[in-house]
């Protein structure tokens, strides 16, 4: 039966209203807000594309019309437009909902050397499969023909888990495949960056097959997206060339674990703390850098480095056997975690929650500094999006004044200028 738009004017009947634009989108855009994470794709039907534009972040295209249920959920649930609210017993202003902290590490030394840190995501992903709680797992892996960048994949099997393991420190968009996965009637577990599954999670609210078929969300805590300049960056200082490279990790064999490239020409290797302190972090896009939840505090468990400090309090990036910090916030995590205690898939000690600025003291100066810089988005008649419910006040009480004023005037300055400064 042909579909009723083809029948003309004179059929008395009419075609869907499309629209040819995303308000939503559009102004996410405008105000630089937008994540990447690929929902207004992936939602849209086709109409909305996410293609890596310069300076290389992945951001989404119109391609066709827009159907207005599609806009209603990319309203919902885009990060730039408004983030998921925390909740839970416990909530802390900087790390967000918790149930447990703990360190440990997977005791699988394979696992363990694989991963970024302690191997714990892996780990847990992989007993999640094994036990049958999940049939695949959401994730990124590196794109095959251009191995510094990312695509979206599916692993369904131990091997495809640990083979795709370690942070990934370039644009991805897993949340463009988000149809697809609601409609393969398969229970996956979804791993992405805290914006990710903030989305979904904000998407859960009005679409009800996502807490049907996504029964674990993991994510960890995230330093910003860098653009696909920054790996660019790290080839130019290895001598190497982009479209020549075969293999990039961008850390782990190893805590950190160094960044490696191979090309037929030659390799090259770089310290996690140039990689991502000279390179990588000079590339973090705007959005990230006024963040208010990086620590994945809408997920079921997230984790992140449990770095050891140095003598000045700040971590130290000396290679050692890998240590992950555990934070399980809901229900489904702690099982999950209990589970995977039970089967001894992972070793843990535990530690509070006073003990994570220690670890992480670059996320606790970002979360407590995100009203200082949202202040200045109104004030220069930008956009920002809604933050409540994410603590973000109680948070800048921990702020120096002199800080605050410091990333406000900053912020501000950045956005008259019209171009990325670093914050």
């Amino acid at each position: 039966m042909p579909w009723p738009g083809n029948h003309g004017f004179g059929s008395g009947m009419h075609a869907p209203r499309q629209l040819t634009r995303s308000p939503t989108v559009d102004r996410v855009l405008k105000g630089e807000l937008c994540s990447g994470c690929g929902l207004c794709a992936g939602v849209s039907g086709g109409a909305i594309q996410i293609q890596a534009g310069p300076p290389g972040y992945n951001r989404p295209v119109m391609s066709g019309g827009l159907a207005p249920a599609s806009e209603r959920k990319i309203a919902a649930a885009c990060v730039g437009a408004v983030v998921e609210p925390w909740s839970g017993e416990r909530i802390d202003p900087y790390w967000g909902p918790w149930r447990r902290v703990l360190t440990g590490h997977a005791l699988d030394e394979t696992i363990r050397f694989e991963g970024s840190s302690g191997g714990v995501i892996t780990g847990l992903l992989v007993h999640a499969l094994e036990s049958g709680l999940i049939d695949g797992v959401v994730h990124v892996a590196p794109d095959p023909d251009h191995p510094a960048r990312n695509i979206t994949a599916i692993s369904r099997t131990r091997t495809e888990v640990i083979a795709r393991s370690g942070s990934r420190y370039a644009p991805s968009s897993p949340l463009e495949v988000i149809d697809d996965c609601l409609n393969s009637g398969e229970r996956l577990a979804f791993v992405g960056k805290p914006c990710d599954v903030s989305a979904l999670r904000r998407l859960a609210k009005i679409d009800e097959r996502v807490d049907r078929q996504f029964p674990l969300m993991i994510s960890f805590f995230c330093g910003g997206v860098p653009s696909h300049a920054g790996a660019g960056r790290i080839l130019s200082a290895m001598g190497l060339e982009p479209s020549e490279v075969t293999e990039f990790r961008y850390r782990g064999r190893g805590w950190p674990g160094n960044c490696v490239a191979v090309s037929p020409t030659g390799r090259g290797e770089m310290t996690y703390a140039e990689s991502w302190g000279s390179h990588l972090s000079k590339e973090v896009q705007f959005r990230c850098k006024i963040c208010p939840d990086a620590v994945g505090g809408a997920a079921d468990i997230a984790c992140a480095d449990a770095w050891h400090g140095d003598e000045d309090g700040y971590p130290s990036f000396s290679e050692e056997p890998g240590r992950s910090l555990i934070v399980s916030r809901t229900a489904v995590g702690e099982s999950l975690l209990e589970s995977a205690l039970a089967a001894g898939v992972v070793a843990v000690q535990a530690a509070s929650i006073d003990d994570v600025e220690r670890m992480q003291p670059a996320q606790a100066r970002r979360k407590r500094l995100v009203l200082a810089r949202t202040a200045a988005l109104p004030l220069t008649l930008q956009p920002r999006p809604r933050m409540a419910g994410l603590g973000v006040a109680a948070a800048a009480r921990r702020a120096k004044p002199s800080e605050a004023i410091q990333n406000l005037v900053g912020t501000i300055r950045r956005v008259l200028q019209g171009r990325r400064s670093r914050l």
